[in-house]
């Protein structure tokens, strides 16, 4: 469903839907769906101080500043950190830094600031992102390996407009569908997913700083 609560046109990409809500703003796109499930991975496990990321003009937002009641603001043409903004750590001031930090980060940001990851250490929470107005990003959700050795990801992504996160179809091989090959990254035709041009292996981000 998107944001709206209307039904996606396409129903064909997705093999499960996650069970995240997505919001009533048009925000909750691909990027921020992966900047919003890191997030929420460390705050699961009381790890709130690690979160912190870099918007697009390339400044850190990082909740700790965010609890102290610190706020970015437009002053004099420029984005400076004031003070005044609620102090407190609520679920309902989290989900407000996640809003402001969404809403100025995007594919550009994290392709041009998150760390990159080398291909055989490709790791659960890691992002496949093309930066760009617009751009895309799948988050890779698990892994697997065959006996034979080959490496296998689950992928998962929202869209443009803001909808369900799910877990991505493999259209290219229906019958190895939801997984997708590792090694598609490095061929020379890259790893396709149903909505987006193919990704490469340069294109392999890790979402801790």
């Amino acid at each position: 469903m998107l944001h709206s609560g209307r039904s996606k046109p396409n129903q064909r990409a997705h093999h499960a839907v996650v069970n995240i809500d997505t919001g009533e703003r048009d925000l909750q796109q691909c990027a921020d769906a992966a900047i919003r499930l890191y997030s929420e991975y460390l705050w699961s496990r009381a790890r709130q101080d690690e979160i912190t990321f870099r918007i697009t003009n390339g400044m850190w937002v990082p909740w700790s500043r965010w609890e102290r009641g610190e706020r970015l603001r437009l002053v004099q043409g420029e984005r400076r950190w004031t003070r005044g903004g609620v102090r407190g750590r609520s679920r309902s001031l989290f989900r407000h830094y996640l809003r402001f930090v969404m809403g100025y980060a995007g594919t550009a940001s994290l392709a041009r600031h998150q760390p990159r990851r080398a291909l055989p250490d490709l790791a659960i929470g890691d992002v496949l992102v093309q930066g760009g107005f617009p751009g895309h990003a799948v988050v890779v959700l698990d892994m697997a390996q065959s006996a034979s050795g080959e490496k296998l990801v689950l992928l998962g992504q929202s869209y443009m407009p803001a909808q369900d996160f799910h877990v991505l179809r493999n259209s290219e091989e229906p019958g190895l569908s939801p997984w997708f090959r590792v090694g598609d990254l490095a061929a020379p035709w890259g790893l396709r997913t149903p909505e987006w041009r193919a990704f490469r292996q340069d294109d392999l981000r890790a979402m801790s700083p």
